[in-house]
């Protein structure tokens, strides 16, 4: 299960789902900026259900609507589609993609945290 090749609103509303861990459609709504009507986010929640990406649950008169995994699991997820599909499953071009393309410097702490993650992996044999 990934999001990648979600909506800008799916994507949203997704957050929103991981942010809270679940969410009434009234509370969802109150939650975006620039919300579309609450028949609008209950369709696109109907639409994240029908692609397994959610799932609800009666709590009194409302649905309560949350994610079918957990976060780091479709973070690693997009992460593997986005390397898989932009970058030919090669994870040294997606380091040099953002170190390129970085909006700003990053700290010596960033680079020192990110060489000792990359001395891990070398120890592990990844």
């Amino acid at each position: 299960m990934t999001l990648v090749g979600m909506s800008r609103r799916e994507r949203q509303i997704m957050e929103i789902l991981y942010r809270r861990g679940q969410a009434s459609v009234s509370e969802v709504r109150a939650a975006m900026n620039d919300a579309p009507s609450y028949s609008a986010v209950r369709a696109m929640l109907r639409v994240l259900k029908d692609k397994g990406h959610v799932k609800h649950q009666a709590e009194g008169l409302k649905y309560m609507y949350r994610p079918v995994v957990n976060r780091e699991k479709a973070k690693r997820s997009a992460l593997k589609s986005l390397v898989d599909t932009f970058f030919n499953d090669r994870p040294d071009e997606v380091v040099a993609a953002l170190l390129d393309v970085s909006s700003r410097r990053l700290t010596a702490e960033e680079l020192d945290r990110m060489a000792a993650m990359i001395d891990e992996a070398r120890r592990e044999g990844k």
